[in-house]
């Protein structure tokens, strides 16, 4: 049995694969956001917890040796620890806001474009840098108190396996600090954005990424266990998304788009970021939007509809929602990729009373649909896409993406960012894995040809929305 954890942001989930692939088993349990004045943080030890409580659940169920572990989990935020991994404050998570402030300036003063230039990763207010810098400002006694500032996964392993110390891998370390070339951190980031007496806090990078063995807690005592890559990396190794060209959207809590590829180019709007990946030169050119089916969820609970109503409503309004338009920027600390706008917020349009419940939800999930279709843009999509996360339950909303896309989707059902933390695993104890047999697609959805030049049009009307947004935000 192989056993995939993803430490997601408001889930936390174990997955048990049999040696081809296929998903035996799954154990999930929620984690709670504190969500107050834009600032967003996370219980460590309830996270843990969740780690820990989900993998004897899985494990009573599924009671066959463990030949391996692969531990994935949410990307970017500050979880500040000590020594044995413990820790020292709240984490703040990828989606905290408070930071804004600081990143408006670096984006007024240039710091922010010549970070981006050195690294190729667009800053954004829950990423380190910003949070680091922030909490150096407003909280020195909890950097002070730390032994490190690492990753969710980071904390989690750690605690898992006893290590002595903190580590971290490429993937995780790509924002903002890493030096995408030679794959170490780039000191001179960490002095334009005034961490320089902080640098000790920054977690070793393991390349390649760390292995170990389980203390006990969760899994049997003596697992191996591997830590990493984060979740957008993992779930591209799930989906088989490997190839230069070939891209990954996560249709998840957030929207993140991805293209393989073994260039790297500095140049342009900056936004997105370059995440390195266990093959020196590989990379995923990642263009992950704040909110993907968090918008969704919240039209859904303020409109009083229950998740199994989405299917017939997206039936029952046609393209265009009746007039109906969403800007999707619901996240409070504004958006990240394809652009970073710290002020940006979602808009809606067209309402009368004659609009229904239905147009809302089409509304919106066109929005995410047009948001995607412009980060895979952005990223460089010139190959095969595949499609994941929670997103995919709804057959009708596939349907749609397909078609405000305009392309195939490879649709990649279950545990993908588990099954990619496997894999990675597998790869680095150098287990033989059939990885075509582990990637294999669930169902490929063809676009409606009409359908699709309809939202083509409608793409670059959103666009020009856009525009008009991002002027409307910096005012």
């Amino acid at each position: 049995m192989y056993i995939g954890i993803d430490v997601g942001t408001s889930m936390v989930k174990a997955a048990a694969f049999d040696g081809t692939g296929r998903e035996r088993a799954v154990e999930a349990r929620p984690v709670g956001l504190a969500l107050h004045g834009g600032v967003v943080e996370q219980d460590m030890e309830e996270v843990y917890g969740a780690v820990v409580a989900v993998l004897e659940e899985l494990t009573a169920r599924v009671p066959e040796p463990v030949e391996l572990a692969g531990l994935t989990g949410q990307g970017d935020g500050v979880w500040l620890v000590d020594a044995e991994g413990r820790p020292v404050r709240a984490a703040a998570s990828w989606m905290d806001g408070r930071a804004h402030e600081l990143l408006d300036q670096w984006l007024a003063d240039g710091t922010f474009e010549a970070v981006f230039r050195r690294t190729g990763g667009a800053m954004f207010p829950g990423c380190p840098g910003p949070l680091l810098a922030w909490l150096d400002r407003h909280e020195p006694e909890s950097l002070d108190a730390a032994r490190a500032a690492v990753y969710c996964k980071d904390m989690v392993f750690q605690r898992l396996t006893g290590a002595a110390r903190a580590t971290t891998d490429v993937s995780d370390a790509s924002m903002p600090f890493l030096d995408p070339r030679s794959r170490t951190y780039d000191n001179g980031v960490v002095e334009l954005l005034g961490l320089a007496h902080r640098r000790g806090l920054l977690a070793p990078v393991a390349d390649p990424i760390t292995t170990a063995e389980t203390r006990g807690e969760g899994l049997p005592s003596g697992t191996r266990i591997a830590n990493g890559p984060y979740d957008l990396p993992a779930c591209a190794l799930g989906a088989g998304v490997t190839a230069p060209g070939d891209g990954l959207l996560i249709v998840g809590t957030c929207l993140a788009a991805l293209v393989a590829t073994t260039d790297l180019d500095l140049t342009g709007e900056p936004a997105g970021l370059y995440i390195s990946t266990d093959r020196p030169g590989h990379r995923l050119r990642a263009m992950p939007a704040m909110v993907g089916t968090a918008a969704l969820d919240w039209v859904l609970s303020t409109t009083g509809v229950r998740h199994e109503e989405v299917d017939g409503l997206l039936a029952s309004t046609p393209p265009g929602a009746h007039g109906v338009r969403v800007l999707p920027y619901f996240a409070p600390s504004g958006e990240r990729a394809p652009f970073v706008e710290p002020r940006l917020r979602a808009e809606l349009t067209g309402v009368s009373l004659e609009s229904t419940r239905a147009d809302l939800v089409r509304a919106v999930c066109e929005g995410i649909g047009y948001a995607a279709r412009h980060c895979l843009e952005a990223a460089g999509l010139t190959g095969s896409l595949a499609v994941c996360g929670g997103g995919t339950r709804s057959p009708a909303w596939m349907r749609l993406l397909a078609d405000v896309l305009g392309r195939p989707l490879r649709v990649v059902e279950g545990e993908v960012g588990a099954r990619g933390a496997v894999l990675a695993a597998a790869e680095r104890y150098g287990v033989a894995l059939d990885t075509a047999a582990w990637t294999r697609p669930t169902a490929i959805v063809e676009p409606d040809p009409g359908r699709a030049a309809y939202y083509a049009k409608g793409y670059q009307e959103y666009l020009a929305r856009l525009t008009e947004a991002r002027s409307r935000a910096r005012k």
